[in-house]
Protein backbone atom coordinates (compact mmCIF):
# COMPACT_ATOMS: atom_id res chain seq x y z
CA UNK A 1 0.00 0.00 0.00
CA UNK A 2 1.43 3.70 -1.53
CA UNK A 3 -0.20 6.83 -0.31
CA UNK A 4 0.77 9.92 -2.93
CA UNK A 5 0.49 13.30 -1.95
CA UNK A 6 1.59 16.09 -5.13
CA UNK A 7 2.82 19.78 -4.53
CA UNK A 8 4.57 22.34 -6.16
CA UNK A 9 1.43 23.42 -8.78
CA UNK A 10 0.62 26.81 -9.62
CA UNK A 11 0.32 29.75 -11.49
CA UNK A 12 3.26 30.74 -13.53
CA UNK A 13 4.14 32.94 -16.90
CA UNK A 14 5.58 31.21 -20.42
CA UNK A 15 8.94 30.29 -19.81
CA UNK A 16 8.68 30.25 -16.14
CA UNK A 17 9.73 26.74 -13.91
CA UNK A 18 8.00 24.76 -11.46
CA UNK A 19 9.39 22.04 -9.10
CA UNK A 20 7.12 19.46 -8.64
CA UNK A 21 7.31 16.59 -5.64
CA UNK A 22 5.48 13.37 -4.82
CA UNK A 23 6.01 12.15 -1.26
CA UNK A 24 5.21 8.68 -0.91
CA UNK A 25 4.11 6.74 2.37
CA UNK A 26 4.21 3.41 2.76
CA UNK A 27 7.06 0.32 2.55
CA UNK A 28 8.96 -0.42 -0.71
CA UNK A 29 9.02 2.75 -2.17
CA UNK A 30 12.80 2.32 -3.74
CA UNK A 31 10.95 -0.82 -5.37
CA UNK A 32 8.22 1.09 -7.38
CA UNK A 33 8.20 2.94 -10.63
CA UNK A 34 7.62 5.94 -10.57
CA UNK A 35 5.83 8.40 -12.81
CA UNK A 36 4.09 11.95 -13.93
CA UNK A 37 1.27 11.97 -15.74
CA UNK A 38 -1.05 14.93 -16.96
CA UNK A 39 -4.40 16.09 -17.91
CA UNK A 40 -5.91 18.71 -19.63
CA UNK A 41 -8.80 19.64 -19.84
CA UNK A 42 -11.24 17.92 -22.57
CA UNK A 43 -8.31 15.36 -22.85
CA UNK A 44 -7.29 12.44 -21.85
CA UNK A 45 -4.65 11.65 -19.38
CA UNK A 46 -0.97 10.82 -20.62
CA UNK A 47 2.47 10.15 -19.62
CA UNK A 48 4.70 12.70 -19.04
CA UNK A 49 7.61 11.06 -17.62
CA UNK A 50 9.00 7.66 -15.79
CA UNK A 51 11.74 6.74 -13.39
CA UNK A 52 12.34 3.23 -12.76
CA UNK A 53 13.78 1.58 -9.29
CA UNK A 54 17.48 1.77 -11.01
CA UNK A 55 17.17 5.23 -11.70
CA UNK A 56 15.89 4.85 -16.16
CA UNK A 57 14.08 7.26 -17.28
CA UNK A 58 11.68 7.93 -20.14
CA UNK A 59 10.21 10.81 -21.15
CA UNK A 60 6.77 11.76 -23.65
CA UNK A 61 7.70 13.71 -26.93
CA UNK A 62 6.83 16.35 -26.06
CA UNK A 63 8.87 17.53 -23.18
CA UNK A 64 11.66 17.93 -25.82
CA UNK A 65 14.52 18.42 -22.51
CA UNK A 66 12.55 20.76 -20.98
CA UNK A 67 11.76 18.36 -17.95
CA UNK A 68 13.63 16.28 -15.90
CA UNK A 69 12.29 12.76 -13.39
CA UNK A 70 14.12 12.29 -10.06
CA UNK A 71 13.55 10.21 -7.64
CA UNK A 72 15.39 10.36 -3.87
CA UNK A 73 14.67 6.80 -2.53
CA UNK A 74 15.96 8.13 1.26
CA UNK A 75 13.05 10.84 1.38
CA UNK A 76 10.33 8.39 -0.18
CA UNK A 77 10.25 11.56 -2.81
CA UNK A 78 9.28 11.83 -6.77
CA UNK A 79 10.47 15.14 -8.47
CA UNK A 80 9.34 17.23 -11.44
CA UNK A 81 11.34 19.70 -12.97
CA UNK A 82 9.53 21.60 -15.33
CA UNK A 83 11.82 24.17 -17.43
CA UNK A 84 10.67 26.62 -19.93
CA UNK A 85 7.03 26.35 -19.54
CA UNK A 86 4.41 26.49 -22.27
CA UNK A 87 0.95 27.60 -22.13
CA UNK A 88 0.09 24.25 -23.63
CA UNK A 89 1.39 22.68 -20.14
CA UNK A 90 -1.73 23.43 -18.14
CA UNK A 91 -3.07 20.50 -17.22
CA UNK A 92 -3.64 18.78 -13.45
CA UNK A 93 -0.48 16.82 -12.88
CA UNK A 94 -0.38 13.40 -11.26
CA UNK A 95 1.80 11.40 -9.32
CA UNK A 96 1.89 7.44 -9.80
CA UNK A 97 3.36 4.52 -8.46
CA UNK A 98 3.61 1.21 -9.84
CA UNK A 99 5.04 -2.12 -9.39
CA UNK A 100 3.82 -5.68 -10.75
CA UNK A 101 0.12 -5.40 -11.01
CA UNK A 102 -0.34 -2.91 -7.97
CA UNK A 103 -0.75 0.94 -9.29
CA UNK A 104 -1.24 4.00 -7.15
CA UNK A 105 -2.23 7.65 -7.69
CA UNK A 106 -2.01 10.80 -6.34
CA UNK A 107 -4.59 13.42 -6.03
CA UNK A 108 -2.96 15.79 -8.44
CA UNK A 109 -1.59 19.12 -8.46
CA UNK A 110 -3.00 21.71 -10.47
CA UNK A 111 0.02 23.85 -13.07
CA UNK A 112 -1.46 26.44 -14.73
CA UNK A 113 0.74 28.61 -17.15
CA UNK A 114 -0.64 31.85 -18.44
CA UNK A 115 0.11 35.22 -19.03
Amino acid sequence: QVQLVESGGGLVQPGGSLRLSCAASGSGFSRYVMGWYRQAPGKQRELVALIGSGGRTNYANFVQGRFTISRDNAKNTAYLQMNSLKPEDTAVYYCNAGYSDYLYWGQGTQVTVSS
